[in-house]
């Protein structure tokens, strides 16, 4: 559990507009960016999970989350940061260890960590930053068995608590932004990127009864498969500044590393049209160039402006907050057994190989001669005491262990210090 370590970089410690800089696109990470910087921190296992509040790498590693394995840390990761910038970088990330870094793991895959206490987005998150690196080569047991029950603990808390009851996420809130613009149903809305946060928003913009969108993305398969949903137009992502047909609202959260709509793009996309238009902008980086609001007039809603109603939406969920640390503390106390469980699992792998390898010398070398002038009878009634010795020597050690292991001793030490008394 000791070596169980998180670096987060979150909204309880820096701007929301701050945290798009610490975001890694995909593209970087394939590359294999984490694996050098695993190999060469000497980093056992690692984990990244990006959301649209939050850049956190899990680690299992016996080194210390010192300001200098820190200081290497993020050079290593993010070489554009410099002097200033990253010494404030060093002193605003958070730090979890052991069973706080658990704790604290349990807290986000559960929302109560989240800006927006109660959405479920964030567990879907956690799994597939999980699938990414471990098909990356970056994780192992540890970090295996660490998300696996987080997962569990989170849909724990949704089920046995209303933390969740009337589902409130990074959408429903800019919607409710939205909603006071009275914006008309029948308006254009570019939606620009397919991914999960994307296509939900644009769903609920459906579900609420806007009915005109048109999807840009850069896999043209993906946009048009949210089209279909949407029964609007799809197109790849490189005509975006070539339309020409208008728009009233864009729908933006790309995960890119930079501004995706820049001034050129949109001065292309408004084009003659001199009104006010609204930007929904979910993603961390923002897509949307600030140089576009010193020229035009443009409403946006970001996460950043989602801050005040996250935070009444937290009042609003508090009581419940209580039975979900009940929760998640269980859970800790359950994985705690769990971890001790799978150590001695590890540990005794090679014992049935070990038996085997002893039964076949046996067998064949140790008492291959006597064996030899056996009849078939004998030798058949040999092999079945053999095989239920070995299945025996496989199952009794690995149950004694656990034995030992979790509850400290085993039933002879038991009797010995009953005989004492």
């Amino acid at each position: 559990m000791n070596r169980l370590k998180i670096i987060a970089i979150t909204h309880k410690s820096f701007n929301i507009s701050d945290i798009g800089q610490f975001h890694i696109e995909a593209g970087h990470l394939e590359n294999g960016m984490l694996g050098v910087v695993k190999t060469k921190m000497g980093i056992d296992e690692l984990m990244f999970l990006s959301t649209c509040n939050r850049v956190e790498f899990l680690l299992s590693t016996a080194r210390s989350i010192n300001k200098d394995f820190l200081r290497e840390f993020i050079q290593a990761i993010y070489p554009q940061l410099k002097n200033g910038s990253l010494e404030k970088a060093i002193d605003s990330v958070l730090v979890f260890e052991g069973q706080q870094a658990l704790k604290h793991l349990f807290g986000v895959s559960s929302s109560i960590d989240s800006l927006v206490v109660g959405e479920r987005e964030i567990i879907t998150q956690v799994r597939n930053a999980y699938e990414l690196c471990k098909k990356l080569n970056l994780t192992g047991d540890m970090i295996r068995i660490t998300v696996q029950k987080a997962v569990e603990c989170a849909k724990e808390v949704y089920t046995h608590t209303n933390i969740a009851r009337h589902p409130v996420s990074v959408v429903s809130l800019a919607y409710r932004k939205l909603r006071d613009l009275n914006i008309k149903l029948d308006a254009k809305i570019l939606i620009v990127g397919s991914g999960v946060t994307n296509a939900s928003m644009a769903k609920y913009l459906k579900k609420h009864g806007f009915t005109n969108f048109v999807i840009f993305n850069r896999t043209l398969a993906n946009a048009q498969k949210l089209a279909n949903e949407l029964n609007g137009k799809a197109f790849p992502l490189t005509e975006l500044k070539q339309y020409r047909q208008g728009f009233d609202m864009i729908v933006t959260c790309t995960g890119a590393a930079e501004a995706i709509i820049t001034k050129e793009i949109y001065t292309a996309l408004i084009g003659n049209d001199k009104g006010k238009k609204v930007v929904i902008d979910l993603a961390i980086p923002n897509d949307l160039d600030a140089a576009i609001l010193k020229t035009y007039d443009v409403h946006v809603i970001g996460v950043n402006t989602l801050q005040e109603i996250a935070k009444k939406n937290l009042a609003e969920r508090e009581k419940e907050l209580v039975l979900c640390e009940k929760i998640i503390n269980d859970n800790m106390n359950e994985f705690e057994q769990e971890l001790k469980e799978r150590k001695v699992e590890l540990a005794m792998s090679n014992v049935p190989k070990k038996v085997k390898e002893i039964k076949d010398t046996a067998l064949n070398e140790v008492f291959a001669k006597e064996i030899n002038k056996m009849d078939e009878t004998s030798k058949e009634t040999l092999e079945k005491v053999i095989s239920y010795l070995e299945k025996k020597y496989i199952s009794m050690p690995m149950k004694m262990a656990k034995e030992i292991m979790l509850n400290g001793k085993n039933d002879s030490e038991k009797a010995d210090l009953s005989d004492r008394k």
